[in-house]
């Protein structure tokens, strides 16, 4: 379960980030010094996409921590031990 809620976490985030980012290249036109808002926005966008397929592709890959385990009924656990 906890799996689960960090990856759904990662895939909000990472989505947050496009948002962030689009905002930032698209929406934003403030002109400053030594930086630039549309390339940080740009970059935003491109690392929030890589998060998406990051936490897209841990959703679809099974949890090596869950199992099923069997038990068969019709064995005697009490014989082992005679």
């Amino acid at each position: 379960r906890r799996n689960k809620v960090n990856r759904n976490i990662g895939f909000g985030g990472s989505l947050f980030l496009i948002a962030v980012g689009a905002i930032l290249a698209f929406a934003v036109s403030v002109q400053t010094d030594g930086f630039n808002l549309n390339t940080i926005g740009m970059i935003l966008m491109v690392v929030g996409g890589i998060g998406v397929i990051l936490s897209l592709v841990a959703m679809n890959t099974p949890n090596r921590a869950e199992h099923t385990e069997y038990v068969r009924k019709d064995v005697d656990i009490d014989a082992r031990d005679r």
